[in-house]
């Protein structure tokens, strides 16, 4: 069912309707605002030459869409066939020695020590009030190894965060050291969709059937080599991440959209922003901060069970408080009903008597639904499934429901069982 939905074509006003609410939607929230001029990726020129319709964002220059196809169309390619995305905006770093693996996860919540090598993990930097200073993947390259994605937003936070860290750990004759990868140097490709890794195995030098979510290794692709593929993504699909040396990424770009191998296209920030969304996935300023735990942003499966019996990462006694006594607010997903109006960030949430409960921190049209989705915080005792709200939309309210997330069907690549 899913992927008859994400045929559909749409027409007339809603078409309309939709693409101006993903464009102007999470997006502009999450553009850094700065008086510098925007940093550009190695793929600028690049982009510039497909079509590529650049905006600022998070302070780097990169394509919200492409003249080939709207941001709707592309939202349902990447469902459909598969996307090719520009994400070196993010910040890839690598941690070393005989102690990184403690001394990440004296900033963390994941369990590294007990993960396998080549594996990953999704966790979070929390301060001492238990708040999430980013969200980010963490992969145990090795013993002593970890190659770290973190968010752009957070760029300086994270670095300063790890940092510390690892100056705190030599301070007392620890072994680590940190690197952060210029996006000058080491660029990094987001390849979404059903088809994105059988076109990449086309390009590869390893068989990447075993190679499932959350795992990485590294190849040789389109003859390009030191390239890091890690199965991830940001979209619900199957998919990679792909770093790879800035000199030579629009090489291996060029490769991925050869029509000889594959039908993939090339995709910007409106339908990564809508495909998240879908999926239910977290975007850092909007759904979760300094100021949301993780048990209040619905992310406690972040907070690995050793973690919790240590006890000894940034706030977790607040953290182990809340998941003992509750939290008095909580992240849920929303179904908007037909003719409502887009709820985006800040709009605000009422019961049937019309007390304010809460809060919308992302919102935008589904192209797969064709409905109206949103995410936010409500109070606690308002947080099951069906629960009947409103939205508060420019003065007028508009009915909705707490929905289960994802809103649509995920397809991670899962080992066997």
């Amino acid at each position: 069912m899913f992927r008859i939905l994400s045929r559909v074509s749409f027409r007339g006003n809603l078409a309309t309707s939709q693409q101006r609410s993903i464009s102007t939607g999470s997006i502009r929230l999450a553009a850094a605002a700065s008086n510098q001029e925007p940093s550009k990726t190695a793929l600028y020129e690049f982009h510039k030459s497909h079509g590529g319709k650049l905006v600022d964002f998070a302070g780097y220059w990169l394509p919200v869409q492409y003249s080939d196809l709207s941001i709707i169309k592309s939202h349902l390619y990447t469902r459909e066939y598969g996307s090719i995305f520009d994400v070196s905006h993010m910040l890839q770093t690598y941690l070393r020695g005989r102690d990184v693996i403690s001394c990440f996860e004296s900033i963390c919540t994941a369990d590294i020590k007990s993960l396998k090598d080549g594996t990953g993990s999704l966790t979070v930097f929390t301060n001492s009030q238990g708040g999430i200073l980013d969200d980010l993947i963490v992969n145990r390259v090795s013993a002593d190894t970890l190659y770290v994605v973190s968010n752009a937003s957070r760029k300086d936070v994270d670095m300063a965060n790890m940092s510390a860290a690892v100056a705190a750990f030599r301070a007392q004759g620890k072994d680590v050291s940190v690197e952060f990868l210029p996006s000058d140097e080491q660029s990094l490709l987001a390849i979404q969709g059903p088809q994105a890794v059988s076109v990449l195995k086309k390009l590869c030098t390893k068989n990447l059937d075993q190679l499932y979510f959350m795992n990485t290794t590294t190849d040789t692709i389109a003859g390009v080599e030191g390239c890091r593929i890690t199965r991830c993504g940001y979209t619900g699909e199957d998919g990679v991440e792909v770093s790879i040396p800035s000199a030579k990424v629009s090489e291996v770009a060029s490769a991925l959209l050869d029509p000889k191998i594959g039908n993939l296209k090339l995709a910007g920030l409106g339908a990564r922003d809508s495909l998240r969304m879908e999926a239910g996935l977290c975007l850092y300023g909007n759904d979760i901060d300094e100021s949301t735990t993780p048990v209040e942003a619905a992310l406690l499966w972040l907070v690995a069970k050793q973690r919790r019996a240590e006890n000894n990462f940034p706030g977790s006694d607040v953290i182990l408080k809340q998941i003992k006594n509750g939290v008095t607010r909580r992240r849920v997903g929303f179904k908007m009903v037909a003719g409502s109006a887009p709820a985006r960030h800040h709009v605000e949430i009422y019961d049937n008597e019309q007390h304010k409960i809460g809060e919308v921190t992302s919102g935008c049209p589904s192209p797969c639904l064709q409905q109206n989705i949103a995410m936010g915080y409500i109070r606690e005792v308002s947080k099951k499934i069906g629960t009947e709200v409103s939205f508060k939309v420019r003065d007028k309210f508009y009915h909705s429901h707490v929905a289960k997330m994802p809103f649509v069907q995920t397809h991670y690549y899962q080992p066997p069982k």
